[in-house]
């Protein structure tokens, strides 16, 4: 048994999960569901003490359509009609159930078939995820609502819950893939989806990196993506990481020219040199060896820095002497190490 079912039924056999525990289970803000209650009718059936929210498995089941067809671009007045008829047709509404709840049938959308509670996940739209952590696929679903607020929430309870590294691999890149899958199948349609989710994950990075500042005595770590490369997120991941350890590092960012490349490692004087190339036309080796043939210092005790290529584009064409660690959690111990002499 998976976790969210795991999950709903405890919840079922508690009487019902809280707000915050549907919310991670569904990938929504508990804003927007106190929202959907509000103005929708789209609520639990009874509530705790009567005011707390408890959600039954046939409330989530409500839920989950109106996931799938806001995910699927209705706008969610028109979904909650839609989702209130389709659960009017299959159970009758009970005597005491409240008015706002009502299942009466209303305008619906002409052709607009909702999906069948509990299948949200391949409701036209959805990113393909396959079986990835829940935490993956809530993360999905927020980002294709273009939910930002849930989106924040979503992310910075994976990098509390598994810590950045961990977070990283298995929840934030397993959702950016599943864009670019998604590209690949409808072209240019969800270009917006992962402009706002790549933003909303730099922005939980740079959360995750402020908590630590940095220590004493340790090697300055400079990233960079190379001249033109335009891909900037694992480096983040990366300077996050860094800091997280007390690790001081420069993110220079993005398409970093190579003049101004060399002129920051002589200002910074740093310990080492992370180059990123995401595609193989923007790794160069001449501009790996200008690097690492740069020296600062006074005479009689000048210094290079250790250069470390990373990104998908170097493969096949590494550097003789560069370093080239195989993925985040190596560029991590190998930084560490070198900042640290």
């Amino acid at each position: 048994m998976d976790d969210a079912v795991g999950t709903l039924t405890r919840g079922t056999a508690e009487g019902g999960l809280t707000t915050g525990a549907v919310a991670r289970l569904l990938g929504v803000a508990p804003t927007t569901l106190r929202s959907w209650d509000r103005r929708y009718g789209i609520g639990p059936a009874s509530r705790e003490g009567g005011r707390h929210r408890r959600w039954t498995s046939a409330d989530i089941g409500l839920l989950e359509c109106m996931c799938g067809l806001t995910n699927a671009g209705m706008p969610p007045a028109e979904a909650a009609r839609a989702a209130l008829a389709a659960a009017a047709r299959d159970a009758p509404a009970r005597p005491d159930e409240p008015m706002s709840r009502s299942r009466t049938p209303s305008s619906r959308t002409p052709g607009a078939s909702p999906p069948t509670p509990g299948a949200s996940s391949h409701a036209p739209g959805a990113l393909p995820v396959g079986r990835a952590r829940r935490e993956c696929r809530g993360l999905a679903r927020a980002a294709v609502r273009l939910d930002a607020q849930a989106m924040d929430e979503l992310l910075d309870a994976a990098i509390d819950k598994y810590g950045l590294l961990a977070a990283w691999e298995s929840v934030i890149m397993p959702t950016l893939h599943a864009v670019g899958r998604k590209w690949e199948t409808v072209g240019e349609r969800y270009v917006e989806v992962e402009h706002l989710l790549s933003w909303h994950v730099s922005s939980a990075l740079r959360r995750a990196a402020a908590q630590r500042a940095p220590t004493a005595g340790s090697g300055v770590s400079l990233l960079a993506c190379t001249p033109g490369e335009s891909h900037t997120l694992a480096l983040e991941a990366l300077a996050a990481g860094l800091a997280q350890q007390g690790l001081p590092v420069r993110m220079f960012g993005a398409a970093l020219p190579v003049e101004a490349m060399e002129e920051a490692v002589r200002r910074t004087g740093p310990a080492a040199v992370v180059l990123w190339a995401q595609s193989r036309s923007t790794a160069s080796r001449a501009l790996v060896a200008r690097v690492e043939s740069i020296e600062w210092g006074v005479r009689g005790a000048r210094r290079r820095p250790a250069v470390l290529v990373a990104g998908p584009g170097w493969a096949g064409q590494l550097p003789s002497r560069a370093l080239h660690p195989s993925g985040l959690a190596e560029a991590l111990d190998v930084l560490a190490v070198i900042s640290r002499r």
